[in-house]
Order: structure tokens, then sequence, then C-alpha cells
């Protein structure tokens, strides 16, 4: 995660609870046993196997293991950067609210503990910070992201402006990312599995039924399409006919006006009129033709 993330991180977390003080360093140096009751923002060395997965994680993505190897590597050379937080529940023992790969890695490093931070908050506000730091990953795809948001809005009332405040990210991107659920669910884990772009899904979206939307996708994933090609094709289904010019009806004294009168200036003439009111139109492509339609007419420049 990059430092502008753990800024925004931090932005977003901190909207839900009241202000609190991290360390800036590493944690090295002990940290307090995890007994005696647990203070909010405490932080403590707990047991690793005193804590418990997060029953609300919304990422549908498992760990990429290779990840988790080299944070285990790193954990092991420097330590844990950043403790992991966590609230107390029965029996002595914690729930992670944000820093499952740090508690995992920490696993496969052998560490006996691992630094966390205590908070104690409601189901709710657990699930809300849970869906947040989700969402401030750098890794959730993007139909993660919009079920993400669609369930802070479902479940906690939140606008998108809201949202936006949350996660450091403007409302129209959020709207842009929640609109992804409006396609089929097929279409919806061809994304998941990036086997369509982000940019093909909102051009899906463009079309008028769900069946149209998944024909198209299973076209763009059999014959690669491009983003430009899809959508042209998109195009086409949408506008199928291209408007046909009516046929302009013109009354026989007005064509042989205008014939005359292309004769004499040289270029395109259209008369339009309507019961004996109208206008004429003189088309010109150059300043030879301006000049010479000018002094047909006698006008002097």
């Amino acid at each position: 995660m990059t430092t502008e993330k753990r800024k925004v991180l931090g932005r977003g977390l901190e909207t839900l609870l009241p202000p609190r003080h991290l360390p800036h360093a590493p944690v090295a140096v002990p940290a307090p046993a995890a007994t005696g009751p647990a203070k909010d923002d405490d932080v403590r060395h707990i047991p690793i196997e005193h804590l418990e997965r997060n029953p609300y994680q919304t990422r549908s993505a498992t760990m990429d293991p290779a990840s988790i190897a080299e944070l285990a590597a790193s954990i092991k050379a420097v330590g844990i950067l950043q403790p992991i937080m966590v609230r107390p529940v029965a029996g002595g023992h914690y729930q992670i609210i944000a820093g499952e790969r740090r508690w995992e890695a920490s696993r496969q490093a052998g560490l006996a503990t691992i630094p966390a931070l205590i908070r104690h908050v409601s189901n709710e506000q657990a699930m809300e910070m849970t869906i947040i730091e989700n969402l401030l990953r750098e890794d959730l795809n993007p139909v993660e992201q919009a079920r993400a948001f669609e369930r802070l809005g479902r479940d906690f009332g939140l606008t998108q402006d809201q949202m936006a405040i949350r996660v450091g990210r403007d409302r129209a991107s959020i709207a842009n990312f929640m609109r992804l659920l409006k396609l089929p669910p097929s279409v919806q884990s061809l994304v998941e599995r990036d086997e369509i772009s982000l940019s093909h899904a909102k051009l899906l979206l463009t079309l008028p039924t769900p069946g149209e939307m998944e024909r198209l996708a299973l076209r763009i994933v059999d014959e690669g399409l491009s983003v430009r090609y899809t959508q042209d094709t998109v195009d086409a289904l949408v506008n199928p006919h291209p408007k046909v010019a009516k046929e302009r009806v013109v009354e026989a004294n007005v064509r042989h006006a205008e014939n005359v009168l292309q004769q004499t200036l040289g270029v395109r003439v259209q008369i339009n009129d309507r019961q004996g009111k109208g206008k004429i139109i003189i088309e010109y492509h150059s300043l030879d033709d301006y000049d010479r339609i000018l002094a047909a007419l006698g006008v002097k420049q």
C-alpha cells in the first residue's frame, strides 16, 4: 500500500470513530502483553492463536500465496511496521478489523504474537470499517468495489457524497463503479476475473438488454475485441438503421430558378419556398467563389 493510500486510509477510518494517535515508527519494542481489560486505542502484542478472522470481510478473492510469502519474509527481516486493528470478543480473543494479510504473514513467519490496536466497536462499526478498508486497497477488482459501495449505501444508509469523503474519491467515480452491478451476473464474473476490462464493461452498460450485454461480452472474450471495436459494435447495435434523408420535394418553377442561379453563380444554390416565403441558400467553398458571387450580384467591395 502506497504512502498516499495509507493517508487516505487514515482519513477514512477516522470518520467512523474519535481521533487516535498511532506510533509513527515500526513497532520494534515490546508492547504490553494482552492481559487485563483492554482500553480503546491500546497497542498490545496479542498471541497469534487468540486472533479470529474478520466475519465481515467482503473481498471475494483469496489471498495471493506469493504476496503473503513476500510479506512474511519482510516481517522476518524488519518486523511488523504497522499494528493490525482488532476488537475484543468473547473468551479473551480478538477479532480482526483490518490487517488479515499481516496476520496471515505473521503466522507464516513464525511469530508468536502480533502488535494490534484495540478498538471497542459494535458489529455495525466493524463491518463499515472493514468495507472502507477494503475499498482503500489497490488490488480490489471493480466489481468488488461496486459491491462494497452498494453495501455501504444499503446497510449503512450512506449517500455517494458521504462515501466519497470516507474513501477519498469523487462521487462520479463511485457512481460509475456502482453502475457495474446493473450488468448480468455472468458479465460481472468476467470483469472480476479480468477477462474483460472496466472500459469494456462501461460500453456494455449502454446496451438496452441483458441478453445483448452477455452476447457481446462473450464476443469480447472469444474474439479479443478491442475497446475501440467494441465501441463501434455497440454503436451499430444501438443505432442499427442510419436515418435516411427524406427526398426533397421541389416545385418545378423553384427547381428551374435554382438551376438558373447555379449556372449564373457557379456554385450550389438551394431555394426553400413555403407559400411565397422562404430563403435562398448560396454555398461557396473558397474566396474566389465568394468574390465571384458578389460580382455577379453587383455588390462592390
